[in-house]
């Protein structure tokens, strides 16, 4: 399949920034394969006409939990560990295949009308949300959570459950799709697990080549309980002694990390996924990014799950993430709209190892188009000023994964909405809530 966009508006989101202006971008196959101002030779078989529009790379949300779409607004007003033990743990407790696979399409159906095309997912059921992702068209690195509540001693791989899930997912999906699917290795968090299992997820990461995903320093009481058990180590540095940052990994949250965390991430590469909706809205407080930027350590950004966001709409959190530091240190120009874009797509490409992110030749063709003729794109003076201050989830006219438009003007190409709502409202709801 080949694809010209012509009259295109696209902010590029290269090293410098660029903006083209009246230009042609052709995909053939998954990937971007001319961007320019002149209209490449050949035959195409579709040409989209992009007056009116602006075209930027598809969102990079690096830290969902899919079908947790269920628990929209379910306990809210709690702190992280309330909401967590009496209102989430007790309804996951429900789960079903069935029931996460329409959570799970109502999740994809939300964040590809909003505009993202890569995620990288950690929850329950991962072998069930796979087989979503591969039918919806976006790319995504998938991660079971893995957790382990034993005494240290007791453990082995045999008797804990993660061990050979993760060992499963990996072997059935790992590179699925040409890499549309890719597997991480993942511990929930320091303090839902401990030493063995932290060893035993880096060692088997590095020895097939996986990603690693965690939750991070997220609370403060996570934080402070954890140095308190490891003679005043903080999470990251805890793990930190067991190889877990050995590989590409992302960290979520990260609101109480420190200076000394950050040489680390620096150091070993790793990404922060911020998410400031969801940390504002549990309370949790607000993680110092720029700092961290200032620091050298690459910021991705992610919603969390719907449940502690109640959306899905990376729009809000790019905003949110410029404005809130902006705010907080009282400093316009804390978090650029450069950064908070940046943050959206190329930065969170980085951190999950994803060829996209960037409008050129060879990358993968995720691309959107924004429709600036709706009344709150108008006027426009600067395109990155509108995208990260006045947009909207529902500007989102066109939405390109891996080369296919899986979404146009409010059609989706590859989900069967009514179905996934039918799915929803009279199975999964009344399983996990009855």
């Amino acid at each position: 399949m080949t694809t010209l966009f012509t009259n295109v508006t696209a902010l590029l989101m290269d090293e410098a920034f660029a903006t083209l202006r009246y230009g042609y971008v052709a995909v053939e196959g998954t990937n971007i394969s001319y961007v320019g101002p002149n209209r490449p030779q050949g035959d195409f078989d579709q040409t989209i006409d992009c007056t009116g529009k602006v075209m930027m790379p598809g969102f990079v949300n690096c830290h969902t939990h899919i079908p947790m779409t269920l628990m929209r607004g379910y306990g809210g007003g709690c702190d992280l560990q309330t909401w967590l033990n009496d209102y989430i743990f007790p309804a996951e407790a429900k789960w079903d295949d069935r029931a996460i696979a329409a959570a799970a399409g109502l999740g994809l159906a939300e964040m590809i009308a909003c505009g993202v095309t890569c995620i990288a997912d950690m929850y329950m059921g991962a072998e069930v949300i796979a087989k979503q992702i591969m039918d919806a068209g976006i790319s995504a690195n998938l991660s079971v959570g893995g957790v382990y509540f034993g005494a240290p001693e007791d453990f082995s791989p045999e008797k804990c459950g993660d061990c050979g899930y993760q060992k499963a997912v990996t072997e059935e999906w790992h590179n699925a799709g040409e890499g549309q699917i890719l597997v991480d290795a993942s511990i929930h968090g320091e303090y839902t697990s401990s030493a063995p299992l932290w060893q035993w997820m880096a060692d088997y990461a590095l020895e097939h080549g996986l990603g690693m995903h965690v939750h991070i320093s997220e609370t403060k009481k996570e934080h402070e309980d954890c140095k308190g058990r490891h003679n005043g180590l903080t999470p990251i540095q805890t793990l930190n002694q067991y190889g877990v940052w050995d590989t590409r990994a992302i960290t979520a949250h990260c609101v109480y990390t420190t200076p000394e965390d950050w040489a680390i991430m620096k150091q070993k590469g790793v990404s922060c996924v911020h998410n400031p909706y969801s940390n504002l809205k549990l309370g949790s407080g607000v993680a110092p990014i720029p700092a961290m930027l200032k620091a050298g350590v690459n910021v991705a950004l992610g919603t969390d799950g719907v449940s502690s966001h109640n959306s899905i709409d990376l729009f809000a959190d790019m905003k949110l993430a410029a404005i809130l530091h902006n705010g907080v240190n009282c400093d316009p120009m804390s978090i650029t709209a450069r950064q908070a874009l940046e943050m959206a797509t190329v930065s969170g490409a980085r951190a999950l190892g994803r060829n996209t992110g960037r409008i050129e030749a060879g990358r993968v063709a995720d691309l959107l188009l924004v429709d600036f003729d709706a009344p709150n794109l108008i006027p426009c003076h600067d395109e990155a000023e509108n995208l990260v201050f006045a947009a909207h989830g529902c500007n989102v006219c066109m939405n390109m994964a891996r080369g296919r438009v899986i979404y146009q003007n409010g059609e989706f190409k590859t989900l069967d909405l009514d179905r996934i709502k039918a799915e929803v409202k009279q199975y999964a709801l009344p399983l996990i809530f009855k």
